[in-house]
């Protein structure tokens, strides 16, 4: 929501009329010196919108603001021009309105155009967000990060490595505007405050690190040939992408990273691009994979947690190279989602695997749900109450 100065505001005051921290409206206003307003320049309140609101019989201003948990003041912010003596049955005034519900539906179909949507959506409401793409797709589609926080921690969450995992994407986008909601409205989640964990921690989120496999997963080829062929070729002659797990080139994404990614490749016995477990005729080949390398080199992350499906597991080491810390950290996310840790499997070449060899900090697979991928709309409910406590504990441990 905008607002506009007038003689002797200041964003402080801002902050203590709409019960918003003075941080995030600082940081909703990038560039903005808040010891030199000047009348007139708009100012962005983060957690707010404004609704048309038509005058009916015996309104008052007063009223008005008290039914809705605003000062005077507030209305007058928005209504600049507004004379309070003047009301007229009819006139049409702005109020403002509090964001308190959450604006991601995650219990549904969740492709590349929603998320693109729902990250334009949250931008807008809350401003002190950052958000900007980090690569883009083999079919050139924008991966998008986002990043909330000003701490030094840097901590890291992605999802949807995966073409058929794509529910991870609800998932995170959904803890994502609970930790939003949160620390706007001062509010806790499971008792947790929020708002330390944004003064300590740079939280960066990639939701969808495969938009083409999500894409081909929920909508089906392009309609473009050659490719639409090809890629039913690669499916083994099937129109039914469920299945798929690669992106676009029929390259699988999570076996794309310098980590033995020869033993990998060795394990697999896949020669050939296809839905699954092919590793590409080498380590970091593909864009998707190329670009979060790029990212997490350029961010230097204490922490990355890569949200996969299925299995309620959370692996945590690759070949004895993970930090004792480690340890204590999954049995923490065992303890607040009842998910079994797993320190290491016959696996190699994936994202966390490569984070934890080349810088020695703590790195996890989250295996979010169980049963067949894709797993079900169906389950979003019970996977996001699990899976809660180990976004959270990301952020505190």
């Amino acid at each position: 929501m905008d607002v506009y100065v007038r003689q002797n505001d200041s964003l402080w005051y801002y902050s203590q009329l709409f019960k918003v921290h003075y941080e995030l409206i600082i940081d909703s206003n990038g560039g903005i010196d808040p010891q030199s307003l000047m009348i007139g320049q708009k100012i962005k309140i983060p957690g707010f919108t404004s609704t048309a609101y038509k005058i009916k019989q015996g309104d008052s201003l007063w009223g008005i603001a008290k039914a809705r948990n605003l000062s005077l003041d507030a209305l007058f912010m928005v209504n600049p021009s507004l004379n309070p003596n003047a009301l007229q049955v009819g006139q049409t005034i702005f109020v403002p309105v509090r964001i308190t519900w959450r604006l991601i539906q995650g219990s549904q179909k969740y492709d590349y155009e929603t998320l693109l949507t729902d990250v334009g959506r949250l931008k807008s409401i809350y401003p002190f967000i950052q958000t900007s793409p980090i690569g883009d797709t083999a079919l050139n589609r924008n991966i998008p990060e986002v990043l909330i926080g000003q701490g030094e921690k840097r901590v890291h969450y992605n999802g949807s490595f995966h073409g058929n995992e794509w529910i991870t994407t609800p998932v995170i986008m959904t803890f994502l505007n609970d930790y939003l909601l949160a620390i706007t409205n001062q509010t806790d989640i499971r008792g947790l405050s929020l708002f330390p964990y944004y003064q300590q921690t740079l939280l960066s989120i990639v939701p969808m690190v495969n938009p083409d496999g999500v894409e081909l997963v929920q909508n089906g080829p392009p309609a473009n040939e050659p490719l639409r062929a090809q890629l039913v070729k690669w499916n083994n002659g099937s129109e039914d992408f469920s299945g798929w797990k690669a992106n676009i080139n029929g390259v699988d994404l999570n076996d794309q990273f310098p980590a033995k990614w020869e033993m990998e490749q060795a394990r697999n016995m896949v020669n050939d691009p296809g839905p699954a477990n092919y590793s590409g005729k080498g380590p970091l080949t593909e864009p998707e994979a190329i670009s979060m390398a790029n990212l997490t080199r350029k961010r230097d992350f204490a922490r990355v947690l890569a949200f996969h499906t299925q299995g309620e597991v959370v692996f945590w080491g690759f070949e004895d190279m993970e930090p004792p810390e480690s340890e204590t950290i999954v049995n923490e996310f065992a303890r607040v989602s009842g998910y079994e840790p797993v320190k290491s499997v016959d696996s190699y070449a994936g994202y966390k695997d490569w984070y934890i060899q080349d810088w020695r900090k703590p790195g996890f697979t989250v295996e979010l749900g169980k049963g067949t991928n894709p797993l079900p709309i169906s389950q979003f409910d019970e996977i996001y109450q699990k899976s809660l406590g180990i976004f959270l504990a990301g952020l505190y441990m």
